[in-house]
């Protein structure tokens, strides 16, 4: 039982309102209180399949960095 399982899901919704905002990987790194890279970051633009983990630190940056309060929802398509 071979089922592979799709990784790169294509430009997610986090990419546009990062541009909205005019925030780049590195802004989201400085303000983040965890541990994130900028790797990270840019796996969650291009749309590469993350652990809820990761997801959540990126949404928690995001939100620190914009003021507003971001739903997994509304960043990530999957």
């Amino acid at each position: 039982m071979n089922i592979e399982i799709d990784r790169n899901l294509g430009e997610q919704p986090i990419a546009k309102i990062m541009a909205d905002h005019g925030l780049k990987a590195r802004d989201l790194v400085t303000v983040s209180t965890q541990q994130l890279t900028h790797k990270m970051v840019s796996r969650a633009c291009k749309g590469r399949r993350l652990t809820p983990n990761v997801k959540s630190k990126i949404r928690d940056a995001l939100n620190e960095s914009t003021g507003k309060n971001y739903t997994m929802g509304e960043l990530f398509n999957y």
